[in-house]
């Protein structure tokens, strides 16, 4: 672990680009993309797992995207410099000495909240905490800390070294000024924030898995193919990619808890079509599994 202080003071100073000590819990694929984001831009960056298995897996994971980023030329570094900034572990207490810790766990209630509490607890009070959720209460997670002044939403998108959009979302009692602090971390890690007040699914959730439903419903009831459907929102309406293709990046099951959630926060609108249900139950949950509503060759 990195023994690494930080200077008196420097945790509650909003006014820099980006934090230089920062933590992510969680290195998934989200996870090891968000700790990516700022490495390439010089933060001394930890990333804690639930075991020494997937805190090295977490390494690879980074350490792979770093590579990549310096061989198409995003960014002009050392790999070996950027790896020395690298820290992976297992120990809650390391994120004693971050600035900026971004939660990166799966999109359930009780794994976040105790995840949350259990970072808070290491933090200086100074420090900042973030949420990688896609979609739950910023509000009703913020209720769950003791600061929830230093607490805010990050929604990073998949895949992150990609993606050029970070949802910034306000909980009600989010500090003053945090806002625009987030605002300059996001542009520092060259990408653009959008900054919502919190609501279920925020903005890109809500629009993004609404459209992605209705897709849904097309295919069960036999309008039109996947294919087709993603083709027409490509070419017809410039999306990068189509609603069922980005459903399976995401991945089906994850796509289902979200509009459970939203179901029960925003009504039968949101309610999850039976054929998304069916490939969740079958285990066709999108590219991590190889097959959703496209194949993906391993």
């Amino acid at each position: 672990m990195s023994n690494t202080a930080i200077p008196a003071g420097l945790p509650a100073d909003l006014s820099t680009d980006l934090p230089h000590f920062v933590g992510v819990l969680g290195g998934g694929r989200m996870g090891a993309g968000i700790a990516h984001a700022f490495l390439i831009k010089g933060a001394e960056v930890l990333v804690v797992e639930r075991d020494e298995q997937s805190a090295e897996a977490a390494r690879e994971r980074v350490e792979s995207a770093a590579a990549k980023s310096i061989e198409r030329g995003v960014v002009d570094a050392n790999l070996d410099e950027m790896a020395s900034r690298l820290t992976v572990g297992v120990d809650y207490d390391a994120f004693k000495d971050r600035q900026l810790v971004v939660e990166a766990v799966p999109e359930d209630w009780e794994l976040k909240v105790s995840s949350l509490r259990g970072i808070e607890e290491r933090l200086a009070p100074e420090a900042y905490l973030a949420s990688n959720t896609s979609s739950l209460s910023v509000n009703g997670l913020a209720k769950e800390l003791q600061r929830p002044g230093n607490f805010l939403g990050l929604h990073f998108f998949n895949p992150v070294p990609a993606s050029t959009l970070i949802e910034v979302v306000l909980g009600e009692q989010t500090a003053p000024g945090l806002a625009d602090a987030a605002k300059r971390w996001v542009a520092a890690l060259g990408k653009t924030a959008v900054v919502v007040n919190d609501a279920p699914g925020f903005a890109s959730s809500r629009l993004g898995v609404a459209i992605a439903l209705e897709a849904m419903r097309m295919v069960e009831e036999g309008v039109a193919s996947a294919e087709d459907i993603d083709n027409a929102m490509v070419l017809g309406y410039k999306h990068p990619t189509g609603p069922l293709r980005t459903t399976d990046i995401v991945g089906l099951d994850v796509r289902l808890g979200i509009a459970e959630y939203l179901q029960s926060t925003l009504g039968d609108r949101f309610a999850p079509p039976q054929i998304l249900r069916d490939k969740v139950a079958r285990g066709e949950l999108g590219r991590k599994t190889g097959k959703g509503f496209f194949d993906w060759p391993s």
